[in-house]
């Protein structure tokens, strides 16, 4: 084997026989967006980078003034810049074209013959490639199946953003367990009225200090709390539920914590703390379900069945039921990591598992009447059972 001439350029750091059909794996964007990407060199860029590997070496190309630092911290074997493969009609002045073009060029120079992209894989850089006269060969796999089997290092980061996710709930559920209730029931804090905005906000800027950035949380109070897909809005009443569900993402590792936690303040009506009873024990029959294998289905009949045991229902309620139906209307749970809902679905028609799967466990129950009751936490499927990550209690009371 021999390395193909630079024609006064890089070669790709690739070894070759130029009789010898070779196949590459492509991915390319921008990592800061791209989360497969990222999740393939761990280097996060703002700029379009493209990752070509050929027989186990892997070769990165992204912007001239970023490559020590990728040198330093980027997984791959060499590290270069659009420049070091510029094509015989030279670069485009546009960033993405240049770094397409480069791939190309790369992938031309060390004679390969088809290019496997994965389903983020921009048309940008699949054109550029089909132009030099390589074929482009669509993967829906690839870069999907490596995101849910999570790495020593993921885990670990997931492990910390849920540490800091749990501090932040903490914080937010002692805040209303601890605000004074006025005569009409409302809560008040710091003699201003308490409302899932404040809530919110005082998570913002706790996460903000933490390193973290934070989409709307969720902080339902009462009634508001029985849509499961409403944030919340308005005032916090005294002995009535308030879901708090928060889901920040670290902005050095890119990996999400998610987490959710029901608080009361004061007194809890009897129909409310069976609910929570209920949900406590779902969510523990759910995650004695998991295990590598299983179906995602599987581990939500697991849960449905507990709900239905102590005379929960489950789906949507009919249009004429009473504000009193009181039933489970989500699945159990998602896949998580760079995103905060990734493959598999804990859910029917849901995927098998496998082992290190990250998954979020959250079953919960809705009562137009009373409110809603969540309790979410975040596991690792291991290879006969599962690893919580959490060390919050679950329970209703938080002063």
């Amino acid at each position: 084997m021999s390395a193909q001439p630079t024609e006064g350029g890089a070669t790709c750091a690739i070894r070759y026989h130029p009789r010898m059909p070779r196949t590459a794996r492509v991915m390319a964007g921008i990592p800061a967006g791209n989360r497969s990407l990222y999740r393939s060199i761990r280097f996060v860029v703002g700029d379009p980078t493209a990752i070509v590997e050929v027989d186990g070496v892997r070769t990165l190309i992204l912007r001239d003034i970023e490559m020590e630092r990728a040198k330093r911290h980027a997984r791959a074997t060499n590290v270069a810049c659009p420049r070091d493969f510029e094509p015989a009609g030279g670069l485009s002045g546009d960033r993405e074209t240049a770094t397409a073009q480069a791939l190309a060029e790369c992938l031309r120079r060390a004679g390969v013959t088809e290019a496997i992209g994965d389903r983020t894989l921009p048309l940008i850089y699949a054109e550029h490639i089909r132009h030099v006269g390589i074929a482009v060969r669509y993967d829906a796999d690839f870069g999907v199946s490596e995101r849910r089997s999570k790495d020593e290092q993921e885990v670990a980061w997931l492990a910390e953003a849920q540490a800091a996710t749990e501090q932040a709930m903490r914080m937010a559920c002692e805040l209303v367990a601890n605000a004074t209730a006025r005569a009409d029931g409302v809560l008040e804090h710091d003699g201003s009225t308490l409302t899932s905005e404040r809530v919110m906000t005082a998570i913002d800027v706790f996460l903000l200090g933490l390193g973290y950035e934070n989409p709307q949380s969720i902080v339902a109070g009462g009634p508001v709390g029985a849509d499961c897909h409403d944030h919340g809005h308005g005032e916090l009443r005294t002995g009535e539920p308030v879901i708090i569900d928060i889901f920040p993402r670290n902005r050095t590792t890119l990996f999400n914590g998610d987490c959710t936690r029901t608080v009361v303040h004061g007194e809890v009506p009897g129909e409310l703390a069976r609910m929570h009873e209920a949900v406590v024990a779902a969510t523990a029959a759910a995650e004695r379900a998991v295990r590598p294998g299983i179906s995602g289905e599987v581990v939500h009949r697991a849960t449905l069945e507990e709900l239905s045991r102590r005379g929960y229902a489950h789906g949507q309620p009919p249009a004429d039921a009473p504000d009193s139906w009181c039933g489970m209307t989500h699945g159990t749970g998602h896949g998580i990591g760079l995103d905060v809902h990734e493959p598999p679905l804990l859910d029917f028609k849901g995927l098998p598992l496998v082992e290190s799967d990250a998954l979020t466990i959250e079953p919960g129950l809705y009562c137009k009447a009373i409110g809603g009751v969540r309790v979410e936490d975040m596991v690792i499927v291991t290879r006969d059972g599962c690893r919580n990550l959490n060390a919050l209690p679950t329970g209703l009371g938080w002063r």
